[in-house]
């Protein structure tokens, strides 16, 4: 019993003294990191770049493959500076896409097939600024985004009339921070207008509010990969909950970037997607003889295309406990005799219950 209680002091003690030592090793990392990035931006010149030089009106196109909510899509996209002082810059960033029909039988807001050519905006009003040694950016913005969406026939099965092109707007805002070596990028998308619409004889659809909180991390320059957590929801309340969603890119050439992107939620289930984009200009861009020091993650992220632009919209059936012509998911219903259960999928009619 003795040496029980010795033992449990013994390991007490070591617990004690290793969280006593824990700040200082913890402050002593911490002011390390301050040092080495100090130095580094310092040995690398970027306390000698004079904004005005790298900061520039760039343009470009981008595309994407159809994703959680969002079209296939591929259009231009230009950043353009209001402002540029000695360690900040203010900014206009806009984006017109054309969106693209779905793949075929596969919907990208559940149920409804997007169908024909659409154009979509994005505009974002945006500031950024370095700190003291250069070794951060940080940055806000705000804005607004429209999506026209025609439909066509749904992927379930469930024939349909009078498809419809319906309109979605939404506000955005977000917040960014970016080093050599990690990025954080919190949004918020919020419907604004009509946010419910009927697509079609059986099917509404509805844009999302949607909040989430992205992590990148530079494996190498030029390969980042980022993790990131969301929250949606929408008026038909069938979308509502969770999400994760990560990111791979790399970018090829100056302003040639690609990247692929995963996503799962409850509604939406896993969903994969690809895209691509260039710009001229930002940074010495496409210039062979680009400084080094400009191309940092830290400076190029003052000219970088804001992210999360897309207005997300998911569909449901109008009534789909209840629909005297067309149940799109199997249930259960009495039978005639009332003795039993039967299953109840597409066509039930007069089977369910009043």
């Amino acid at each position: 019993m003795q040496h029980s209680i010795r033992l449990s002091l013994s390991l007490a003690g070591s617990s004690a003294l290793a969280l006593a030592s824990t700040p200082f090793v913890v402050t002593a990392a911490v002011a390390e990191d301050l040092k080495v990035a100090q130095g580094t931006a310092q040995d690398l010149g970027v306390m000698e770049i004079n904004l005005k030089d790298v900061v520039k009106f760039n343009y470009g196109f981008q595309g994407a493959l159809q994703g959680a909510g969002t079209p296939n899509q591929a259009g231009l996209g230009a950043f353009i500076p209001i402002k540029v002082s000695k360690n900040s810059v203010s900014f206009v960033d806009v984006l017109v896409n054309a969106n693209f029909s779905d793949y075929g039988n596969y919907s990208s807001i559940i149920n409804t097939e997007v169908s024909g050519i659409t154009f979509s905006t994005s505009t974002r009003l945006g500031h950024r600024w370095l700190n003291s040694n250069r070794s951060w950016m940080f940055g806000v913005n705000a804005g607004y985004d429209s999506r026209p969406m025609a439909t066509g026939q749904p992927d379930t099965g469930v024939t349909v009339t009078n498809s419809k092109t319906v309109f979605f707007q939404q506000v955005a805002a977000g917040v960014e921070a970016v080093s050599n070596t990690w990025n954080f990028n919190a949004y918020a998308l919020i419907p604004v207008g009509t946010t419910n619409a009927q697509l079609n004889s059986v099917y509404q659809g509805g844009a999302l509010d949607t909040y989430g909180l992205d992590v990148g991390y530079a494996i190498t320059p030029d390969f980042k990969a980022s993790l990131g957590y969301y929250y949606q929801n929408g008026d038909l309340n069938t979308a509502d909950g969770s999400g994760i969603r990560g990111r791979l890119a790399y970018d090829l050439i100056n302003g040639l970037t690609i990247g692929v992107n995963y996503s799962y939620d409850q509604a939406f289930d896993s969903r994969v997607s690809g895209d691509i984009k260039y710009r001229f200009g930002a940074n010495g861009y496409g210039a062979p003889s680009a400084k080094k020091e400009w191309n940092t993650p830290v400076i190029q992220a003052l000219t970088e295309t804001v992210r999360n632009r897309d207005v997300r919209v998911h569909d449901d059936a109008e009534n789909p406990a209840r629909d005297d012509t067309f149940n799109t998911k199997a249930i259960l219903v009495p039978t005639a005799n009332n003795k039993g259960l039967t299953v109840c999928s597409t066509g039930c009619g007069g089977l369910l219950p009043p």
